[in-house]
């Protein structure tokens, strides 16, 4: 596979009429450690890495507050290593998890606790306005089982006040994102997802009819739902690609509305998932990928 390939051969897509993004993405949550309980990792890293995914195209990062490890937080990296942020940089940012004792962001906060929050990003990342906030729902367990109605609502008079430009929701149920969407526009989707195991409560299909972006964690995986390398490679071997730049392309095949944010530490290996969008998988291919 060529290796001078940027992000915007995977095409773009239009977040909320006004925010125009290459379809391959950036995720922040890998900069500052491997997992929430690793090591944290050489900042100066982050930053290259921050920086030649911009020189490569990519005009979309997603990020929260609580990605950190010790000192190495990943929205000072991403002011330090890109502000003053290009015009057509896109951030996208996450509210509601409160860090345990342990480090994992496994609390919730409450409706009044969210403008502290959104206030906090704002500062950390050096803008006067968060362009995408989701409302990211529960600890690391599965989405439902709960209303959204009033964490939604504070999110949604920040946006009125102008702090926020756009909303979002993530790690939500067909019920929680039809509750939300009653109160305020919702212009973006992040559950966790990937092509071999598809989104529950056909929200997928939601966005696509609403115009509503659907943006994986994980996409590749995260070490919970393991990709079928197998066929993966199969697959790969007719492009001279990874088994994880064929998942990416797939990703990018499924759905006009689904955005990739594969996220990394590596500068190699963002290299390669920037590549991912340059594969044009065939007809043979997704058959035999979907089979």
């Amino acid at each position: 596979m060529t290796t001078n390939v940027t992000a915007a051969a995977g095409g773009d897509f239009l977040i909320g009429g006004d925010l125009r993004v290459n379809r391959l993405g950036f995720g922040a949550m890998r900069l500052p450690t491997g997992t929430f309980r690793g090591p944290a990792r050489d900042p100066e890293t982050g930053i290259a890495v921050l920086r030649r995914a911009v020189e490569l195209g990519v005009n979309h990062i997603d990020t929260a507050g609580f990605y950190e490890r010790g000192d190495v937080r990943a929205h000072e990296l991403i002011r330090e290593a890109l502000s003053p942020y290009a015009d057509d940089l896109v951030i996208a940012t996450k509210v509601g998890p409160l860090r345990g004792p342990d480090g994992i962001p496994s609390g919730q906060a409450t409706p009044d606790q969210l403008r502290g929050l959104v206030e906090e990003d704002l500062r950390r990342l050096g803008l006067d306005r968060l362009d995408l906030v989701y409302l990211r729902v529960g600890g690391l367990t599965p989405p439902g089982g709960e209303s959204i109605g009033e964490r939604f609502e504070a999110l949604a008079g920040l946006r009125e006040e102008g702090l926020i430009r756009h909303l979002g929701v993530s790690n939500v149920d067909a019920a929680q994102f039809a509750e939300a969407r009653s109160i305020a526009p919702v212009t973006a989707v992040q559950n966790h997802f990937h092509v071999q195991h598809g989104a529950d409560g056909g929200l997928l299909a939601q966005c696509e009819e609403l115009g509503v972006a659907f943006v994986p964690y994980f996409p590749l995986g995260g070490g919970d739902r393991p990709l079928d390398r197998d066929r993966l490679a199969k697959v790969g071997a007719r492009h001279q690609a990874t088994p994880e730049q064929v998942a990416l392309a797939w990703l990018l095949a499924a759905s006009p509305v689904l955005l990739a944010i594969p996220g990394t530490g590596s500068l190699d290996h963002l290299e390669q998932n920037v590549a991912a969008a340059g594969t044009r998988l065939t007809e043979e291919d997704l058959a035999q990928l979907t089979a």
